[in-house]
């Protein structure tokens, strides 16, 4: 397969695109997502405040079959910049919590293309677009994020993956979690994430390199946060967050958390001991 050119100028073409939505923040959703990661406590109601990360459940974007990429994917070239390297991931993110998000409220968002940047790795090139979102409640910014998107060539199949190290001790507060296809399935669902990795085996293994299905990253990340947001001292909020292995179907993670002082340190650990995220939080008033 041949390399694709990365036109890094062309690419910061997109630089400062912005693009405006608004949705109802539904409570109903929210109790789909609540039965999806097992969420305990009575069921969310409008009025209650949208669980920390939950966020990520709305402004969904629904596009007809021939819009869609083979990765199943939206097409690039629209708000996103059409990056040539196949395989897309999210990296990361920052996410500054500045009010509560009231459960049936309607919510605006401004996203806007804050940079793109060209690296090479030992995989080959990359390219990390950062999208910046605000989401506001009558007119007062409620919540402000960063998002990280890395794109790649994949990685060949078989691919030998790093040697964990035995990665850091367990936290303070620990839980345990097995994702299996239903849970998967039903994210995949609520986002409305037609991203084969999550769901196509034989992609999965037969494309991007992967052994099996991949955890979303974004649902490592809200499990992370909403550990974060139980066990702080005050409310949350901030919640910084970078992948650094994919967690795979069929691997049991285990999410840690070490409070020290007003802040915290997060990681969700693999069976060998590697670390597949880990995250950083902060608490206020």
């Amino acid at each position: 397969m041949s390399t694709p050119t990365i036109d890094i100028e062309h690419l910061r073409g997109w630089i400062g695109r912005s693009q405006t939505d608004s949705d109802p923040a539904l409570a109903r959703h929210a109790r789909l997502m609540a039965a999806t990661v097992d969420r305990p406590g009575p069921a969310l109601a409008d009025g209650d405040p949208l669980p920390h990360c939950w966020h990520w459940l709305y402004f969904l974007e629904g596009l007809p079959p021939g819009r869609l990429g083979p990765d199943g994917h939206p097409e690039r070239g629209g708000f996103m910049p059409p990056v040539p390297l196949p395989n897309r991931m999210w990296a990361g993110g920052d996410v500054r919590f500045e009010g509560p998000i009231p459960l049936g409220a309607t919510m605006d968002k401004r996203s806007t293309i804050k940079s793109v940047e060209h690296k090479s790795g030992r995989s080959g090139d990359l390219v990390f677009v950062t999208v910046e979102h605000e989401i506001s409640v009558d007119g007062s910014r409620r919540l402000h994020e960063l998002q990280n998107i890395v794109y790649k060539s994949p990685a060949p199949a078989g691919n030998a993956r790093p040697p964990a190290d035995g990665g850091p001790a367990p936290g303070q507060h620990v839980r345990k979690l097995t994702p299996d296809t239903t849970m998967l399935f039903r994210y995949s669902a609520l986002t409305f994430n037609g991203h084969r990795i999550h769901y196509d085996q034989d992609y999965c293994r037969d494309v991007e390199g992967y052994d099996n299905c991949v955890i979303h990253g974004p649902l490592v990340a809200t499990l992370l946060c909403g550990l974060a947001a139980d066990v702080g001292p005050a409310p949350l909020c901030r919640f910084s967050y970078r992948g650094l292995r994919p967690a795979i179907l069929g691997v049991d993670l285990e999410f840690n958390a070490t409070v020290e002082g007003n802040s915290a340190r997060l990681w969700s650990r693999l069976p060998d001991g590697g670390v597949s995220m880990q995250a950083e939080a902060e608490y206020g008033d």
